[in-house]
C-alpha cells in the first residue's frame, strides 16, 4: 500500500501530504519508493536525468529497475524532490504474467518522456537512460538494443525525424521507436513503414498508441 508523508516546501515553508505512486514491475507487483518523512525536502533547482530517476526493488521477484524519483509541485512555483527512505514494493506470492500498462498524466514535457521511459520498460526493454546522441529534435532515450526519441512538441513528426532515428539506430546496431505527442506526417509514416519503425502517438493520459503496424507488432511480443 503507498504511504503519505509530511512534505514542507522550503520556499514558501507550506506544507503538503505526499503519496508515493506505484509502478507495474514486469512481473506485475506494485513497486513503490518507500518515503523518508524526518528529511528535508529538497527544491529542484535543475534538471538532470540521473537525479530525476531511483533504482527501486520489487519485493516480489527481486528485480530492480529505475522509476521517477518522487516529486511534488508547491503553488509557490517550488518543484520539490520528495527524499526516499530505501526501496520496498507491496508483497506478493511471487512473479505473476505482465500487468496492464499503467499510464502517467502527461502534463509537462518531462511526463511524456517519464510516459514513453515507462512504456518501454513496460514492454521489457531494461537500463533505460538518456541517450547519448541527441536528437535533432525531441529527447533520446536508450536502452539495450535500442535507440528511442520523445517528441513532445505541438509540431507532427517529420519524415527527417523517422530518418534520423532510423540512421542513428543503424549507426548503433539496434532497434528503434518514436513516441510522439503531436502524430506524425503522411510521408513520416510511409517512411516508418518502408524502415520498419513503430510509431506511438502518446495522449495526455500517457497511454502510447500504435499508428503503424510494426508498433503493433512491438505492443503485443515486447522487447
Amino acid at each position: 500500500m503507498s504511504e503519505s508523508v509530511p512534505v514542507r516546501c522550503p520556499a514558501c515553508r507550506r506544507e503538503h501530504v505526499y503519496t508515493a505512486p506505484s509502478y507495474p514491475c514486469a512481473c506485475g507487483a506494485p513497486v513503490t519508493p518507500s518515503l523518508d518523512g524526518t528529511a528535508e525536502a529538497t527544491a529542484v533547482a535543475h534538471r538532470d536525468w540521473d537525479a530525476d530517476w531511483v533504482t527501486v526493488s520489487c519485493g516480489s521477484c527481486g528485480r530492480r529497475d529505475q522509476w521517477p524519483r518522487p516529486e511534488v509541485g508547491c503553488p509557490c512555483g517550488a518543484v520539490l524532490r520528495v527524499p526516499i527512505a530505501g526501496t520496498v514494493s507491496a508483497p506478493g506470492p511471487g512473479p505473476e504474467p505482465r500487468a496492464a500498462f499503467r499510464p502517467v498524466t502527461i502534463r509537462t514535457a518531462r511526463d511524456a518522456v517519464t510516459a514513453a521511459a515507462l512504456y518501454l520498460r513496460w514492454l521489457g526493454y531494461r537500463d533505460i537512460r538518456r541517450a547519448d546522441q541527441r536528437p535533432p529534435s525531441g529527447i533520446g532515450l536508450a536502452a539495450r538494443g535500442l535507440v528511442a526519441q520523445v517528441d513532445p512538441t505541438v509540431r507532427a513528426a517529420s519524415r527527417r525525424d523517422v530518418e534520423c532515428l532510423w540512421l542513428t539506430a543503424m549507426t548503433e546496431d539496434s532497434g528503434c521507436v518514436y513516441f510522439s505527442l503531436a502524430g506524425y506526417a503522411d510521408d513520416a509514416r510511409e517512411q516508418a513503414d518502408a524502415l520498419r519503425v513503430p510509431l506511438f502517438v502518446l495522449d495526455l493520459t500517457g497511454t502510447p498508441r500504435a499508428v503503424n503496424g510494426v508498433a503493433d507488432e512491438l505492443r503485443a511480443s515486447g522487447a
